[in-house]
């Protein structure tokens, strides 16, 4: 225990008693040293989805020192790692990337007055049972689209529903529900090209384009299936069934703001820009 003599009013001399869990200058004496903070740092680094609680007991075990998970949050928060959910993205094959960088150079020389032309449509698939997203794993800030970084899941919904959709600038068809069975050619044709797309060809004339077929996970009406997908998981009342399910689709679907489908059209130039600079792997859109 450290005695301080000290000198008050009046010259009266008194003692103050410093615990001695605490350092000369006031502060909280750490129960880690430089040296363990880097060992913290480095195990989290080495396996990006272990647990703090994981860490604290590697740490035991090699140093034979019990910290708290706490202490290794605050070890990684100094040593620039923060707690975050994965990037959830499906699987880039060799052919995926090499379609992806093509389609792109293809259409590199393309400026938003070309894009605003364009009428995106993608089919998407939403269930009653989403992936959670609870795994956290410690990355440094600015690092969420680096591969080690990236989560790739295959979908395998139950009690789930097919829609398909289009968006462009200033405009979106309703979302359809593709129901009793798969989406046939004949029945594009008949559900999909003539009640929706012939609309969208005729409002905007000879430089109308439709992108059914877009480059493999390039289409930006993701992020809108994205949204969507929140906006129907934040309900008052979520679905609980394959009906509810339905209408909560198409309700939020007409929720949504145009200024989203907009910017996420305009986004193409930046998005045809990142995909040829990283040779058509996953971008940061």
């Amino acid at each position: 225990m450290n005695l301080r003599i000290c000198a008050g009013l009046y010259s009266t001399l008194f003692l103050i008693v410093e615990p001695p869990w605490r350092t000369a200058r006031g502060g909280r004496v750490r129960s880690t040293t430089p040296a363990e903070d880097r060992y913290i740092v480095l195990s989290a680094k080495r396996n990006r989805r272990t647990t703090a609680q994981t860490v604290a007991n590697q740490f035991l075990a090699a140093s034979g020192k019990q910290i708290s998970r706490k202490t290794v949050a605050r070890r990684l928060r100094g040593g620039g790692r923060y707690a975050r959910r994965p990037i959830v993205y499906v699987p880039l094959t060799r052919q995926h990337r090499t379609a992806r960088l093509q389609w792109c150079r293809e259409h590199h020389n393309w400026t938003e007055q070309d894009w605003i032309c364009v009428l995106f449509s993608d089919e998407s698939r939403f269930s009653l049972s989403s992936d959670c997203r609870r795994q956290l794993i410690w990355r440094e800030s600015g690092t969420a689209y680096r591969p080690e970084n990236i989560q790739e899941k295959d979908r395998y919904p139950t009690c789930s529903t097919m829609v398909w959709a289009g968006i462009m600038i200033n405009g979106r068809t309703r979302l359809l529900v593709v129901v009793n069975g798969t989406m046939t050619g004949q029945r594009y044709v008949d559900e999909v090209l003539l009640p929706h797309v012939r609309l969208f060809r005729g409002t905007v004339g000879d430089k109308f384009v439709f992108l059914d077929d877009n480059a493999t996970y390039l289409n930006p009406i993701e992020n809108v299936w994205d949204a969507l997908g929140r906006q129907v998981a934040g309900r008052n009342y979520p679905p609980t069934n394959k009906n509810t399910l339905i209408r909560a689709l198409t309700e939020e679907w007409d929720k949504l703001p145009q200024q989203l489908l907009d910017n996420v059209v305009q986004s193409m130039v930046r998005r045809v820009e990142c995909c040829i600079t990283l040779h058509g792997g996953h971008i940061s859109y």
